[in-house]
């Protein structure tokens, strides 16, 4: 009986029962892309501070309103010190201003979410090279005519990826919240 007591507390003490260490992915790459106020804004802004990315677009009335209200969300939810970075996948008509106009409709907080636009093989370079997420123009629908991933991706620090979530998901929002809260 002392032997299993023993054992018991030695898988407490040594932390048997935590949770696995979050994977690396991948070095976010660098870049310089405009935000919703017209200011640049680089990866090197964004070093020091985990945050939470998605791809959407202003235009959509698809899947882009639901991943907006779960950011929106997490940002309510989450500690001020964990940000939010949603990047446009249509450029051309995501102007700062477009972009600044929907951060408002959806209660975005500037001081913590960034909604981020540039010059289009640069945003769609960043998708599909840089985070290794899908995006396509030619398969939409007439609600959705970009076709992109529904992921939110956790990038620690240092400018790792260290989590991939289905955006439109509860289970996975909740999950990329709790590890979003160990990266701090």
């Amino acid at each position: 009986m002392k032997h299993s007591t023993l054992f018991i507390w030695f898988l407490l003490v040594f932390g048997c029962n935590r949770e696995p260490k979050l994977t690396k992915f991948y070095p976010v790459p660098d870049f310089s892309l405009t935000d919703q106020s017209g200011q640049t804004v680089s990866l090197n802004d964004l070093k020091g501070k985990v945050w939470v990315a998605d791809f959407i677009f202003t235009n959509c009335g698809g899947t882009c309103p639901v991943m907006t209200e779960k950011m929106r969300k997490l940002m309510d939810e989450l500690a001020a010190d964990i940000h939010m970075v949603s990047f446009s996948v249509d450029p051309v008509r995501d102007t700062p201003k477009a972009l600044a106009a929907y951060a408002a409709e959806h209660g975005a907080n500037s001081d913590r979410w960034l909604f981020l636009t540039g010059e289009k093989q640069v945003m769609v370079d960043i998708c599909m090279n840089g985070f290794k997420l899908p995006l396509d123009e030619e398969v939409g629908t007439p609600a959705e005519p970009i076709t992109h991933s529904t992921r939110f991706v956790l990038v620690d620090k240092q400018g790792e990826i260290r989590g991939y979530y289905a955006g439109t998901e509860e289970g996975e929002v909740k999950r990329l919240a709790a590890d979003a809260k160990r990266l701090l």
